[in-house]
């Protein structure tokens, strides 16, 4: 199990959208490590190579090539920070029951609040997906750091159920500490809409988990000149405008979609189309192999791989980021699952791994 340093150890991954290791033979385990792989490849070319001569000396140096380039992958994947995608630059850490984290500066947003990282201090509307606390635990660390820092007070949006609760506790550490808690505590229904910027606004949708939950689509909103009026000129439609008709439709154009922690059922709610066609839907995939099956995976509250490669026909997103991978994996063992995915999912996925250690670290 990862310690509470080793999650801040490393700094946050940064991919193109791109294969991270070349595709699993076919005649290997669907889910054999890297490790294991190389371990068997190691006791073979030890039992061919005689002990001695050329070839064995030329083996000896490819296994020592190969191990060094593995190692430069892996700690390339270690150092490089964030996600870009679509145009947006997504940073944070996702470590299943450890943190949740998750922002878009350029959105001025911050998905869930971990345990109140530094990152994602800056952002001033945070969205929290449900009330665990590797998601929520950070709340009150984020609002003073803000203050300490004379920065406005944050907007924060929750699910209704629980706002009260986040009341009271906000006010339990007001208490304690004795200092200003300083937050607009929006809480935002499904099926409402809330205006960040006069460009931009947010809408909850419904997720599954194991307590009540929530995710979020952050929208881009542009005006389209009605239809009725495509033929006019110029100069009339100006005219128009200045008389105070309303020439313009008001559309909404889904960008970022997050869902925090959920089952799969999310994916077939007709009600959820626009989380599935978001040109970035950041969501989750806490287990990857066959070590644990989708009935664990669903009786926790969260989604297996399998279950994603399943339902790929769903996502219309050009880019899936996934996250809150479990702690029992390592950067090697996500970048393998991820590559066995089919071709076309494979195209628009990228794995944010911050806070996995590599196993050449």
């Amino acid at each position: 199990m990862a310690t509470t340093a080793s999650l801040f150890s490393l700094p946050p991954l940064r991919l193109g959208h791109r294969r991270l290791l070349p595709t699993t033979p076919a005649s290997a385990s669907s889910f054999q490590t890297l490790a294991s792989k190389k371990a068997t490849a190691s006791t073979v070319s030890g039992s061919g190579a005689g002990g001695g001569g050329a070839g064995g000396m030329l083996s000896m140096l490819d296994r020592k090539l190969t191990d060094e380039e593995e190692y430069r992958r892996a700690r390339a994947q270690v150092q490089r920070k964030g996600v870009e995608a679509e145009g947006y630059g997504v940073e944070g850490i996702s470590v299943g029951g450890h943190e949740t984290c998750i922002t878009v500066p350029s959105l001025n947003v911050a998905f869930d609040i971990g345990r109140g990282p530094l990152f994602a201090v800056r952002q001033d509307n945070l969205f929290i997906t449900h009330a665990h606390l590797d998601h929520i635990g950070g709340l009150p660390m984020y609002i003073a750091t803000r203050g300490l820092y004379s920065l406005k007070p944050p907007t924060v949006f929750v699910p209704p159920c629980i706002k009260d609760d986040v009341e009271e506790l906000l006010q339990i550490h007001r208490r304690m500490s004795r200092i200003d808690l300083d937050v607009e505590l929006v809480a935002l229904d499904l099926g409402e809409t809330y205006e960040i910027r006069n460009d931009l606004v947010a809408r909850p949708f419904q997720t599954h988990h194991t307590v009540p939950s929530q995710g979020y689509v952050i929208y881009s909103v542009r005006r389209k000149l009605k239809k009725q009026y495509a033929h006019l000129k110029g100069s009339q439609i100006v005219k128009l405008k200045e008389s105070g008709s309303e020439i313009t439709d008001t559309i909404l154009y889904p960008e970022v979609a997050f869902t925090g922690d959920t089952t799969s059922d999310f994916i077939l709610d007709p009600r959820n189309a626009d989380a599935l066609r978001a040109k970035v839907l950041i969501t989750e995939a806490t287990f990857l192999d066959d070590q644990v099956d989708v009935d664990h995976a669903r009786e926790h509250g969260h989604m297996h791989l399998s279950e994603i490669m399943e339902n790929s026909q769903w996502f219309r997103n050009e880019t899936i980021i996934l996250t809150h991978f479990s702690n029992r994996y390592s950067l090697e063992d996500i970048r393998q699952a991820v590559n066995r995915l089919q071709p076309k999912l494979l195209s628009k996925v990228v794995a944010l791994t911050e806070g996995f250690k590599s196993e050449y670290s």
